[in-house]
């Protein structure tokens, strides 16, 4: 038995490479029918014909519009004239004003501080006594030299005496007639004759150094007296302007030396901002002003340029509708060193007018304003919104109403507005609204948006905010 079971299983072991090969095309056989009935009974899908519909959208037309170029910046408030008042004298504080406080409004002429003056007074009558003194040697100087001038014609018409009887005295000592002892005397009186005229001689040539010196002894002494009455003003302190005071250092009766800080006080009369304007901006702007009639290289680049052609405007930060009207007045040499920004500095004349705090302060030290510069552009700019600008494209409508995506060349944006410089012309229309999917050629059902050209056309000009 165990020998027919070991005989068939060689045998079935001799047959399995078979079976498997029978196995495996069969699969394959049932695999293509399969195929080939999926193939025979598939369904083709149904195609519609579904027509586009056109897509509304607003336009406007593209148009060369006056333009008014602009450029914005921030800066701080300052005043145009502050006052450091020191003392040049030293003293004590003999007057205060009532209202010497740090923030007081005082009106130009008022008396703010009085240090006590006896000392400079007591100089000033000093003086005056020497130049008084002084002036009575001149009239002295004067008499004496008439005096010396009527004794010399005197003196010298004794000489001439003197000299003829000499001569007399010789020629008889000569004949013998007098004796050595004549002659000598005469001539010891000659002598001393002729020394007294050239004394009074003498002193006549001395007087105009006399008078010299006596003249610069009245200029010593006016400029003693000069100088006292200089240090006697400078003891009253007077408000040379209308002025509002910010810093106060000293009180009543204290003393105070020369060089001593007293307080600072702010010119009312005008204001200044030094704003930092973007460079592309500020370099835009001076682009549209034609240079000064003088260009010298040493000139600075405010003088090269005609500033009286730029509109400045302020407006408060944190403060709507605190507006000023200034003017450019120079353009700082350099860049400022942390923002690599243009310092142009304008001026604002009378910043106290209509003041109305809180509403409307006024443009004191250290308020932080908005600085808006401007100019009317040499020649009208093709604008459309900035908006309307896709990644260098826009949207325009062609004349069958279908989209037409072109590229631009955008020079420059300001005021939500795009300055095209490339791409496109006036009587373009341009799409303005956002498409969900913008396909060359879609079909479009274009709108008119004549109220947004109007604000377009108000901002390119400045008159709409």
């Amino acid at each position: 038995m165990s020998n027919l079971f070991n005989t068939v299983g060689r045998k079935l072991r001799a047959n399995l490479p078979f079976r498997r090969a029978l196995i495996v095309l069969a699969g394959f056989a049932v695999g293509v029918a399969l195929l080939v009935l999926f193939v025979v009974n598939r369904k083709t899908p149904d195609r519609l014909e579904t027509a586009f519909v056109p897509t509304g959208v607003t336009v406007i037309e593209a148009k060369s519009l006056p333009f008014r170029l602009e450029a914005r910046g921030h800066g701080v408030a300052r005043p145009a004239e502050t006052w450091q008042a020191v003392a040049n004298v030293a003293g004590r504080v003999v007057e205060r004003h009532p209202n010497l406080d740090g923030g007081a409004i005082l009106a130009k002429g008022a008396e703010l501080l009085v240090l006590d003056p006896s000392r400079y007074e007591l100089a000033v009558a000093e003086a005056r006594s020497e130049l008084a003194t002084l002036a009575a040697e001149g009239p002295q100087l004067d008499t004496e030299e008439a005096n010396t001038r009527r004794l010399l014609e005197l003196e010298r018409e004794r000489l001439a005496l003197a000299e003829q009887e000499l001569s007399r005295i010789e020629r008889l000592a000569e004949t013998g007639a007098v004796s050595r002892s004549q002659l000598d005397e005469q001539r010891s009186a000659t002598l001393a004759q002729r020394q007294a005229v050239a004394s009074l001689e003498n002193t006549l040539e001395l007087l105009p150094s006399r008078r010299e010196m006596l003249e610069a002894r009245r200029e010593r002494a006016r400029t003693r007296l000069a100088q006292a009455e200089r240090d006697l003003e400078d003891t009253r302190f007077v408000a040379p302007y209308d002025l509002r005071l910010s810093e106060v250092e000293v009180e009543l009766h204290q003393f105070v030396g020369v060089g001593q800080r007293l307080f600072q006080a702010d010119n009312l009369a005008a204001a200044e901002v030094e704003a930092h304007i973007p460079v592309s901006m500020m370099r835009r702007l001076v682009g549209g002003i034609a240079p000064a009639a003088s260009s010298h290289e040493a000139l600075g680049p405010g003088e090269r340029i005609d500033l009286s052609a730029i509109d400045a405007e302020l407006e408060m930060v944190g403060a709507p509708g605190a507006i000023w009207q200034g003017r450019v007045t120079g353009i700082a040499s350099g860049l400022d060193p942390l923002t690599r920004t243009v310092r142009v500095v304008v001026r604002v004349e009378e910043p106290y007018r209509d003041a109305r705090p809180p509403e409307r302060p006024p443009l004191q030290r250290g308020v932080y304003t908005r600085v808006r510069l401007s100019l009317p552009s040499p020649k009208p700019l093709l604008v459309v919104p900035a908006t309307a600008v896709h990644e260098g494209e826009i949207f325009l409508v062609d004349e069958n109403d279908r989209l037409e995506r072109r590229p631009v060349e955008v020079a420059f944006e300001q005021r939500d507005l795009a300055v095209v410089a490339a791409g496109m012309a006036p009587g373009d229309r341009v799409v303005v609204d956002d498409l969900p999917s913008a396909l060359q050629g879609m079909p479009l059902a274009p709108t008119r948006g004549e109220a947004l050209e109007k604000t377009i056309a108000g901002r390119a000009t400045g008159t709409e905010r």
